[in-house]
């Protein structure tokens, strides 16, 4: 499907101007969670905005003022629960885990706008993504242990990375509630706006990141993400390695030109 295409009744939105794919969690009668048709065409709009040359960064934000999520749809996933083991993991916890590990390695970067509650998935979502931006409204927190039951979609494992494990821990095992300020103080976002400025200031964070080539930005988020997870000496060779794919490039050719006759550079992503 064309990226500037929404289907019928979807429940993602998605909208493309001037390089920024912008992406709509459009439940806000769910408070946008996360039912198994969601993930699934978060998914469907990633593999196609992928391949979409016109498309140079992603926002992921939710409709409404009340909520971006509030994480995943407990009466769905109580179902495979109900289930058993196999099902639960197959339906829910894999689908989960894919969505954010589809964001984390997304070769374009994925910047969320919260606009208001990031519970649960919601979160881990935000954790996932490259950049994230919050209304001052915004409310975060990680209540899985009310249910009785671990994070599921990487939560457990991220916000220690993000945070620290001992911060990670306390909110992972209290499912206290956060603010946006609190989230900045943990790096879990990057900044914190008024509500009314935050779609203008994350659309304002992704024009400045569009304007360079777009393959020396994959290359830097596949070095940092790649990296985060290997020794120093491994995340070396990760990022040498990424830098050896630029050198033939047009883009580089064009940037080092570009500074050599004191121009702006004009990227082709090629």
């Amino acid at each position: 499907m064309p990226v500037h295409q929404t289907v019928a009744a979807d429940p993602v939105l998605l909208a493309l101007d001037d390089g920024i794919a912008t992406l709509t969690l459009d439940r806000p009668h769910k408070l946008n969670a996360l039912d198994y048709a969601t993930i699934d065409r978060l998914m469907a709009h990633l593999d196609a905005i992928e391949v979409e040359p016109a498309a140079r960064a992603v926002i992921l934000t939710g409709a409404g003022d009340r909520a971006f999520s509030a994480g995943g749809d407990i009466h769905e996933f109580s179902k495979s629960v109900a289930c058993g083991p196999n099902a639960a993991i197959r339906d829910f916890v894999r689908r989960g885990q894919g969505l954010t590990a589809r964001i984390e390695a997304f070769p374009k970067p994925v910047i969320v706008a919260v606009n208001g509650l990031a519970f649960g998935g919601g979160c881990e979502i935000t954790e996932a993504a490259h950049l994230a931006v919050a209304s001052d409204r915004a409310l975060f927190a990680k209540p899985e242990i009310m249910l009785g039951m671990p994070p599921t979609f990487g939560g457990t494992q991220r916000l220690a990375r993000l945070a620290g494990r001992k911060r990670a821990l306390a909110l992972l095992l209290t499912g206290e509630r956060f603010t946006a300020e609190q989230a900045l103080a943990l790096g879990l976002v990057n900044a914190v706006v008024p509500h009314d400025d935050l779609l203008p200031a994350t659309r304002d964070l992704a024009a400045r990141i569009v304007r360079h080539s777009p393959l020396a930005v994959a290359a830097i988020i596949t070095a940092v993400t790649r990296g985060l997870n290997m020794g120093i000496a491994e995340g070396l060779q990760v990022e040498a390695e990424q830098f050896a794919r630029m050198v033939p490039t047009d883009d580089l050719a064009e940037g080092l030109a570009a500074w050599t006759e004191r121009r702006q550079p004009v990227y082709a992503g090629r």
